[in-house]
Order: C-alpha cells, then sequence, then structure tokens
C-alpha cells in the first residue's frame, strides 16, 4: 500500500529467503514444533492516511465501550447457561478486524468486519514482526507495527500488566482445551516465553475446596488468574472434556481472578455491532429487530454472533436462509450490510491481494480505558479471509502490518 516499500520489497523477495524466514520463525516456536496457519509471504505496509483512519475507527468503537450504556446493551448477550460468575469492570482484551476497502473518493478505508472481547495472537505478533524485519531489510526502521509510541519493551510491559495484574506468573495460567492442539499454540507457546506463565489443559485443573490448582515442574500450585482462551462453542461440543473436568466455568464459589472474563467474549462480540454508529461500520441489524426483510439480499452477509473463523456465516444469502432462523435464536443472528475488500496489496507475480487488519488493545486492570497497542493481518485471494482458507494459494495467510504514522 505504500508504493515505494512495497516495490523494494517484492524486487528483493525470493522464495530462498521466505522460506529461511519461515525456518526462523518455527525455530522460535519451539523444537520440534511447526506453526500449523499459513504464514503469508509478507507484511502489509499502511501509508499514514490508513493509520490514521485505523486509529479514528477504533477511537469510535472504544467510545461506546466505554460508555455508560454498554451494560444496557448488551444486557442479553450472553446465554443464560453461559454466565460466569463474577464479571470484573472491563474487558482486558479487545481485537477488531477492519476490511481494507475504498471510498467514494477511491481511498483507502477500513471497514468493520467484527470484534471480540477475547485474546488473540497477542504474543506471537512480536515474534512476527521481528522476523520479517530481521529477514527483509527493506523493510523502512521507521515503520512500525506497534501503536501510539509503544516498542517492543513497553508493549511487554503492558501486556505483562494486563496477563499478571499483582499475580506472580506461577500462579497464572493460560487455560485451554486441548491447547497444544489448536491452530494458536504458537501463540500459547510464545507468550510461555515472554511471560513465564504456563499452558494447562482443562482437564488438567485440579479442585481442592474452592481452589485451583495444576502442577508445575512436579508442585502442585494455585491457579489465582486464568488467561482464559477456552471458547465456550468449543467446549460445549466435547462433553468428554467436560467429564474430565473437576471444575465449571459456572462455578459460584471459584477463589480466582480472569485475565479476560468469559462473559466479555459474549458482551463484546458481533452482538455490539448493531449498536455502533461510525463511517467506518457498515450497517448491521440482529434479525430479531428486523421489520422488513430487505430486497437486496444479495447485498448482505448473515452472521451468527458467537462463532469463531467464519463459521456459519452465509455470504450468498436468500430470503429462506433469513426464514430458516428459529424465532428463538433470532437475537444471535445478525444482517450485515457487505463490504467490498480492495485487493490493495500487488505481489510480484503482478496479482492483487486483499487485506483484513486487527487492530489489537490491552485493557489492565485498573486503567480507564483500553489501549490500541499492536496489530495482526491477513491476507487473501478469495472470499474468505481467515487463515484456515486459501490453502492453495500464496501470498495469502497470516501476517501483520508496518504502519506509517502510528
Amino acid at each position: 500500500m505504500i508504493a515505494d516499500v512495497r516495490a523494494a520489497y517484492n524486487a528483493a523477495f525470493t522464495e530462498e529467503k521466505y522460506h529461511a524466514f519461515l525456518a526462523d520463525l518455527n525455530g522460535q516456536y519451539g523444537a520440534g514444533r511447526q506453526i500449523v496457519f499459513r504464514v503469508a509471504e509478507t507484511p502489509v505496509f499502511v501509508p499514514a492516511a490508513l493509520t490514521a483512519k485505523l486509529k479514528q475507527a477504533v477511537a469510535d468503537i472504544v467510545a461506546v465501550i466505554t460508555g455508560p450504556d454498554l451494560a444496557r446493551l448488551t444486557q442479553d448477550a450472553i446465554p443464560p447457561e453461559l454466565v460466569v460468575p463474577h464479571q470484573d469492570a472491563h474487558t482486558q482484551f479487545l481485537a477488531i478486524d477492519f476490511a481494507i476497502c475504498a471510498d467514494e473518493h477511491g481511498e483507502l478505508t477500513p471497514q468493520l468486519i467484527e470484534l471480540q472481547g477475547f485474546p488473540s495472537l497477542f504474543a506471537y505478533e512480536v515474534v512476527l514482526a521481528e522476523t520479517f524485519a530481521r529477514h527483509y531489510p527493506t523493510i523502512p526502521a521507521e515503520l512500525t507495527s506497534y501503536f501510539n509510541g509503544y516498542t517492543r519493551e513497553t508493549y511487554l510491559d503492558l501486556l505483562r500488566r494486563t496477563l499478571l495484574a499483582d499475580e506472580a506468573p506461577e500462579n497464572v495460567v493460560l487455560l485451554e482445551v486441548e491447547p497444544w492442539q489448536q491452530g494458536t499454540a504458537v501463540d500459547f507457546a510464545i507468550t510461555e516465553q515472554l511471560i513465564g506463565i504456563r499452558t494447562v489443559d482443562v482437564t488438567e485443573v485440579e479442585k481442592i475446596g474452592n481452589q485451583l490448582f495444576y502442577q508445575r515442574d512436579g508442585v502442585r500450585t494455585q491457579i489465582k488468574r486464568i488467561y482464559n482462551r477456552v471458547i465456550f462453542d468449543e467446549l460445549q461440543q466435547r462433553p468428554d472434556v467436560l467429564a474430565a473436568m473437576q471444575f465449571r466455568f459456572q462455578d459460584a464459589d471459584l477463589d480466582l481472578k480472569w485475565a479476560g472474563h468469559p462473559n466479555w467474549f459474549f458482551r463484546l462480540s458481533k452482538y455490539l455491532m448493531p449498536h455502533l454508529t461510525s463511517d467506518f461500520v457498515p450497517k448491521s441489524t440482529l434479525l430479531s429487530e428486523l421489520r422488513d426483510v430487505p430486497a437486496d439480499l444479495e447485498n448482505y452477509v448473515l452472521k451468527p454472533l458467537f462463532s469463531f473463523s467464519g463459521a456459519g456465516v452465509k455470504f450468498h444469502v436468500v430470503r429462506a436462509d433469513v426464514d430458516a432462523v428459529p424465532a428463538a435464536e433470532r437475537g444471535h443472528w445478525m444482517l450485515q450490510r457487505k463490504v467490498q475488500y480492495v485487493p490493495a496489496l500487488l505481489t510480484p507475480e503482478g496479482d492483487r491481494v486483499k487485506a483484513e487488519l486487527r487492530m489489537l488493545l490491552l485493557w489492565p486492570e485498573g486503567d480507564a480505558a483500553p489501549t490500541l497497542a499492536i496489530n495482526l493481518a491477513r491476507l487473501s485471494k478469495g472470499e474468505m479471509i481467515g487463515v484456515k482458507f486459501n490453502k492453495d494459494k500464496t501470498w495469502v495467510g497470516g501476517t501483520i502490518a508496518f504502519l506509517e504514522g502510528a
């Protein structure tokens, strides 16, 4: 997107350099481990004008999240059987996805795709940016993957404060279902390296009284704070895991705190999108509030509110799709005006790629508002953007943006 930086990068690119970059990146993951999702051949280079729009778009959304009406707007967001007690004052994590589009003047502009009050690859992106910079010296030093003046050191301090609060690393665990089988496992491993906490499977947690414990180097160690990476959709589909667990998230007596209370997964989600007003947010309507089905359904997508990685999304909507959603579930589906990704990234082969940028915010306990700190990017040549798609193509997959004017 920054033409001269893109041209220099593409001119210097070789397959040999790319594979050396991948080997280095995998080497930092851990001995014998491999990143399972496709890592793109390139970062995204974001010009100052688009950076400014991204920051304004985030500010528009944060104004609602920090506003007085959030509790009212999201009071029905959580399925009653999944409410977790002792919700804290705010989420610690916020990820906001924007499609890179073109406005009526042909200028690049972000359009909101979804948001989630749930962790993303907050540790992995640090290593990814450093590995790109190390292998591709054509990336200008004045471009950065951080926002608001953050550096590696200050960002890691922010991440550490968010994850640990006032607890020792040994009393904080990253909790997941079969963590080393997850596509995001590389982030777990790098979080362990950078922060010092351990990754624990939900079935390895021991409950004694109202306290939870795990084995750390053969020593029973109390869990005082959970960095939660469990998605309830996935957990509910695993009766074998539920049967093996000694605790339930809904237990009211647990003596612990959360880094990412599970309720925020539901409250800060696509559920909030119909309540957002911004030049950078496409019109969205919950089916439960839809008075008339639009005649031009080809210009809309139908989305379930609480799925991940594009599951259940219908891009070619017909009236029967809308009518098929049961009345009891219509509050958990929405129609969103389609956005038109612009293929703005030029590859060395001369074709162009679409980009989606995820703004990553951290909100430590005691801070007045979340901080926009780092980013994640995804590239696609197809209809779907996530790293699970486009597996047979090149110059697509997960990456990061280097920004001008961040």
